[in-house]
């Protein structure tokens, strides 16, 4: 039986391997435009997929949407796209097949949080010299809550586009920033308008596909189903126990770049008594957490209170609701599979 404690690890991440894990999650290693449904519902999700097959190249495949209709060819006339969406509609499926379809020969994947940590890893102008002359950039969760961070990578991403590099993106922005989730956000207008110049907005509509097939709670196991779940998954792996105010306080000393390591090889994460959030950093940094179990398929198993009920109704009412949310939907996913 292997069982750790993830306030015992402290991962360290060099700059060269920072650069290797910028590919796609496992997830999405084999995601293509023909495995992306889009819901009949909401034509955005098929014309969204029509113009990234475009903006991949003529290589990329993309399945007709009738018997008689060809798949419409709209070229992307920037050198960028960016899908603004709501969570659960596929927007990173459809990053991860743009990545996978392009006939690039040096590419990378990676999330907001990954290319500014690399920044600060090398340094800004290492960082752009390792990015200069790759064909295409894929960036997941763009963030523009920072002023700091959206500086760095609107410098980083003019110098790229300037070199010919092409980029896609999908966004992450505060729901109630001017244009929902699109450059317009009031805040940052003047700082991201040269780089919103090279990128045309995609808009995906649509439902939640994790919401699909589950109900809205997270279960919460008692003592004995808890310690079931986390010992079985220990017996055939490693699973982790934590108590998670301690853990969420452990966040706080690793870089969220390096969340993917600190739960690298776990077969399940267990997390006792959990606590609803009242602080906005902390949450924040669970939602990282979150999203990186999330991209690994982790389970969560948890004692205490619903992990679906985790951020107050302050912090959903306020400017990272779309964020909050997005983590909802996803705790639901990892606590019920």
């Amino acid at each position: 039986m292997t069982t750790v404690q993830l306030t015992d690890r402290a991962p360290q991440m060099t700059g060269a391997e920072m650069v290797a894990e910028l590919v796609p999650p496992p997830q999405f290693e084999n995601a293509t435009f023909d495995t992306y449904r889009p819901d009949a519902a909401h034509p955005s999700q098929q014309e969204a997929k029509e113009l990234l097959a475009a903006f991949s190249g003529p290589s990329a495949p993309v399945q007709k949407a009738g018997l008689f209709r060809r798949a419409k060819k709209i070229p992307a006339a920037k050198p960028g796209v960016y899908l603004d969406g709501g969570f659960g509609v596929g927007k990173t499926h459809l990053l991860a097949a743009v990545y996978h379809a392009m006939p690039a020969r040096r590419k990378y994947f990676g999330s907001f949080i990954e290319y500014t940590a690399l920044v600060g890893a090398l340094g800004y102008q290492n960082t752009v010299e390792l990015f200069r002359g790759s064909q295409l950039l894929c960036i997941d969760e763009f963030e523009l809550d920072d002023p700091g961070d959206t500086m760095v990578m609107t410098r980083l991403l003019g110098e790229l586009v300037g070199s010919g590099t092409k980029l896609a993106a999908t966004s992450n922005t505060p729901p109630n920033a001017l244009g929902e989730g699109r450059f317009a956000a009031q805040d940052f207008l003047r700082e991201i308008q040269a780089m919103s110049d090279s990128f045309q907005t995609v808009r995906i509509d649509g439902t939640d596909y994790r919401q699909r097939a589950v109900d809205g709670t997270a279960p919460v196991l008692d003592a004995a189903g808890y310690e079931k779940a986390v010992g079985d998954a220990a017996a055939a792996g490693v699973a982790s126990d934590d108590d998670f105010t301690a853990l969420v306080a452990h966040l706080a000393k690793v870089h969220p770049s390096r969340y993917i390591r600190l739960i690298n090889g776990l077969a399940v994460i267990g997390l006792r008594d959990v606590v609803q959030l009242d602080d906005q950093s902390a949450a924040l940094r669970f939602v990282a957490f979150v999203d990186r179990a999330y991209d690994a398929q982790i389970p969560i198993r948890a004692t205490g209170h619903a992990l679906n009920d985790v951020f107050s109704d302050e912090m959903l009412a306020g400017g990272y609701r779309k964020k909050y949310l997005r983590a909802v939907s996803r705790l639901i996913a990892l606590t019920t599979s």
